[in-house]
């Protein structure tokens, strides 16, 4: 797979964008802000770093990557239809009776590791992972994406208590640090406090990025690849909603999808967007 530099990543991600908006519109339904928020963690992870061939989704030393916020998957699967893990006309299927994109990921879609949808497991699945592979002598990545409001689940902090006591180094996590969860600002519904600190504490080596600047996010990823005997975790500092100016950093754009004249409105900025990129 061809790795594409930083101007062709940006005007990846406008693409994606493009097609959750408008899979999300058609559907009716689904969690656009936190969508929006990941894309750029996924293009890095996806078109730059991942060991992953989608004309063999089931290798055996694939990268794994475990999407915890499961409620994100629009961004997922514009990725994986992108890359020609499915059809990309599958897209505008999502949450329709019978389509393999449902509003949470299902096992069986190519590209898929694992369901998900109650929050706070995915980091446990991702150990678990981590170990097999570990037991099959295996060298590949297990990468798993949370959302900050996830990690007031106390299984969180299980799972990262279990990785560090087993040094699973090659795991990685990632905190998709939007500052909003359902029920508005994190740092009111259960504040994070020393955030970085606590994942030190617990044993985890830690970089802290804006993830939506490639070059950070590269620089962090390559940081925690020389942090060899521990897990890793990069808090991506973002912006729910992200590429919409009247979806950013709004609350109520957790689960609601975009309307025709929205979508109409939010393709033109991403359109504009895209012509400042020439």
């Amino acid at each position: 797979m061809q790795k594409l530099d930083e101007t062709g990543m940006k005007r990846k991600s406008i693409a994606l964008r493009r097609d959750i908006l408008t899979m999300l519109s058609r559907a009716g339904s689904g969690h656009t802000g936190g969508s929006l928020s990941i894309v750029e963690i996924l293009v890095e992870l996806y078109y730059r770093r991942m060991n992953i061939d989608p004309r063999e989704p089931s290798k055996r030393d694939r990268d794994r990557f475990v999407l915890s916020k499961g409620h994100a998957c629009p961004a997922l699967y514009a990725v994986l239809a992108d890359l020609g893990f499915f059809p990309r006309e599958e897209l505008w299927t999502l949450r329709k009776l019978g389509s393999r994109l449902q509003g949470h990921p299902q096992y069986g879609l190519p590209g898929l590791e694992i369901s998900s949808g109650s929050l706070g497991q995915g980091l446990s699945v991702a150990v678990g992972l981590a170990l097999a592979d570990r037991m099959d002598s295996l060298d590949n990545k297990v990468y798993c994406l949370m959302g900050d409001g996830e990690t007031n689940e106390g299984q969180i902090w299980e799972a990262a208590m279990t990785a560090s006591h087993y040094s699973l180094s090659r795991l990685y996590g990632i905190v998709d640090f939007n500052k909003l969860q359902i029920d508005g600002f994190t740092c009111d519904v259960q504040h994070p406090g020393e955030f970085r600190h606590k994942w030190e504490k617990f044993g985890w080596h830690t970089v802290e990025v804006d993830g939506h600047d490639f070059q950070q996010l590269s620089k962090g990823f390559d940081e925690l690849d020389g942090a060899s005997d521990r897990p890793k975790l990069m808090i991506a500092h973002t912006v729910k909603g992200k590429g919409v100016s009247f979806i950013e950093n709004k609350a109520g754009w957790h689960g609601i999808a975009p309307k025709e004249k929205e979508l109409a409105s939010a393709l033109e900025e991403l359109k504009e967007q895209e012509e400042a990129l020439i």
